[in-house]
């Protein structure tokens, strides 16, 4: 594995990006998967 830092062009750090993305909770389509399946799972009873 490197140490070398890969930086986009405009020189976003992308490791550091994706770090962040990992503590940040569900995604968007995380949550709109977790809201239909509640919405089924009620709408089954």
């Amino acid at each position: 594995m490197t140490n070398q830092k890969r930086y986009t062009t405009v020189g976003t750090d992308i490791d550091e990006v994706k770090r962040l993305n990992l503590q940040s909770g569900l995604s968007y389509n995380e949550v709109k998967r977790l809201l239909a399946e509640r919405y089924l799972d009620i709408k089954k009873e």
